[in-house]
Formats: C-alpha cells, structure tokens, sequence
C-alpha cells in the first residue's frame, strides 16, 4: 500500500499485480508484464500491469518491479 492505494499485490501463482504510470505501460509491457485483467475478460487498463512469476524470480527484477508499484503510487493525482 502506498498513499492508502494499493502498489503491489502477490497472486497464489507468484504473479504481481502492479500499478503503473499510464505513460510507461507500454515500455513495461516490453519488459515481460502482461495487461492486468478483473476475473478473465475485463482489462484493468493502463494504470495497472501482471507481472509473470519467472520475471520476479530474481532479486533484482523483484526489487524493479515493486519500486514501479511505489513509485506510481508516490504519483501526484
């Protein structure tokens, strides 16, 4: 949770779910996230990110992931 919103959220299959700067969603989309969905069908849109187990499975690639959680979180609305 950040500013009382949440940032990052972990999935039971080890995905992450993260908010993101709507500016950079297609630039993390190049890194390895997927688009975020509600149940199977109904995209989240572009303020919210799936990052796949295998993308976080690294210290490092977890780390960037929850700092671009935060960091969207630290957004000014």
């Amino acid at each position: 949770m950040v500013n009382e919103s949440l940032a990052v959220s972990a999935a039971r299959n080890g995905d992450l779910l993260v908010r993101v700067d709507p500016a950079a969603y297609d630039k993390m989309l190049q890194r390895g996230a997927v688009p975020a969905f509600v149940g199977t069908d109904r995209p989240m849109g572009r303020g919210w990110i799936s990052v796949p187990r295998q993308c976080v499975d690294d210290d490092a690639e977890l780390t960037f992931w929850v700092d671009v959680g935060v960091d969207a979180g630290n957004a000014p609305t």
